[in-house]
């Protein structure tokens, strides 16, 4: 009776309250006053103090990001390179040379000295009877060549259109005859049939396995009675550039059964042939200042370089302002000025050894070992088998080094591998 009673007491007082008790129940503790606290209590054992502390470094080294990951282009010199570790000597060598295809034993060339490519000529379209050669014979012939290669070789073409066309010209291939000048296509249609025409051109020799067309012709030649004036493609250097940036953008972006291609692009003659001669018959020279390379014929060439042009073709003019002694092909200034004032990384290319203008001047028959040790990564020759003896040779006796081949080796099997020529 008592539990009861003091029970219904509690609960009165707690009804009585309004709830308050149960409020101040949820209630967060309040914290008693910071002076009721007290003072710390004091550490019986406290750390000792250092008595000559190390001074902060005012310049402390920055944090290291993370490695960026690996680019497209790493990868491929990752694999470049991999490739290069299992060559010989011997395969370098080949491989640094874009011959003219032989007339005959093409595959048998081609297994001995595992050449870096094929430079085809007019009759590499035709039949030993002087027909033409069907897209089913033509796709025969070079898988003989490609075959017995142990790197996949570069076919390549001089198919400008106009007054230098080889593959165009055979009907099997082109159904629409012989591909027409760039100056002619761009003064009838402006750019956008010039862009058109690039396109389809290209497009077409990819299909009949041509990886590498030797244009667009990056020249500035004013003077209607110039040699390079109706393979020029634009009048002033403006202009050329303009167009040659438009040619080398649609090369990039070809297309065969549907599937997007790039068909290898050169630009040529490095450092300008300007209104000059005619090399193929003698040595020529240019006296031209320096100024007016700067402000017209390298436009086009930086034009296509920005453009993704994979390789320059340099001439064998003896331009006076960069090397008065040497041809531009031989001449170590061109090749630093390519380098070094237009930024070029890709695949430097002589013109053809076998030239009048260097024929002139090559004496000693060791055209090929000049032109390595001026900077060129390919030769183009027909010679071939003599050149790669005087290099052989030239590396025998310390004149050419391995480490140079490695050089130019690495830059071409990179090209390969972005044109897909080799997995």
């Amino acid at each position: 009776m008592k539990r009861a009673c003091l029970l219904a007491l509690i609960l009165a007082l707690l009804l009585g309250a309004g709830g308050c008790a149960l409020r101040l129940d949820r209630a967060e503790p309040v914290p008693p006053p910071q002076e009721e606290l007290g003072p710390a209590p004091v550490d019986p054992d406290p750390a000792p103090v250092d008595p000559d502390p190390a001074p902060v470094d005012p310049d402390p080294a920055p944090v290291q990001p993370d490695p960026a990951p690996p680019t497209g282009e790493d990868l491929l010199k990752a694999r470049a390179q991999e490739i290069m570790a299992g060559m010989t000597l011997e395969e370098k060598i080949g491989q640094m040379f874009f011959a003219r295809r032989p007339a005959s034993d093409t595959a048998e060339k081609m297994a001995e000295y595992q050449l870096g490519g094929y430079l085809l000529f007019l009759r590499d379209f035709q039949t030993a009877g002087g027909g033409w050669l069907t897209a089913e014979q033509l796709a025969a012939s070079l898988e003989g060549d490609r075959a017995e290669a142990k790197i996949a070789p570069f076919f390549g073409v001089d198919e400008e259109g106009g007054t230098v066309a080889r593959a165009s010209r055979n009907p099997n291939l082109f159904s629409g005859g012989r591909a027409p000048s760039p100056r002619s296509v761009a003064e009838a249609g402006g750019e956008a049939a010039l862009a058109e025409e690039t396109f389809a051109k290209n497009s077409t020799l990819l299909l009949h396995g041509i990886n590498v067309n030797f244009a667009p012709v990056a020249d500035v030649a004013t003077d209607p009675a110039a040699f390079m004036y109706q393979r020029a493609v634009g009048e002033s250097a403006e202009e050329t550039a303009r167009l040659v940036e438009t040619m080398v953008a649609w090369m990039k972006q070809c297309r065969v059964n549907g599937e997007l291609r790039q068909i290898g692009v050169v630009l040529k003659h490095f450092p300008g042939y300007g209104n000059c001669g005619d090399t193929h018959t003698g040595a020529i020279t240019d006296d031209r200042p320096y100024e007016q390379f700067e402000q017209e014929d390298f436009l086009p060439f930086a034009a296509g370089i920005a453009a993704g042009a994979d390789a320059v073709l340099v001439s064998h003019n003896t331009v006076t302002c960069m090397d008065p002694d040497l041809p531009a092909s031989l001449s170590p200034e061109v090749h630093r000025i390519l380098r070094e004032e237009l930024g070029f990384d890709g695949v430097i290319m002589t013109d053809d050894l076998a030239m009048g203008a260097v024929t002139a001047y090559d004496v000693s028959g060791e055209a090929a070992v000049l032109a390595i040790a001026a900077g060129n990564d390919m030769l183009v020759t027909t010679d071939f088998e003599g050149q790669i003896a005087q290099v052989a040779l030239a590396l025998e006796d310390g004149t050419l080094t391995e480490e140079r081949l490695d050089e130019s080796v690495l830059r071409i099997l990179i090209w390969k591998l972005r044109l897909g020529v080799i997995e």
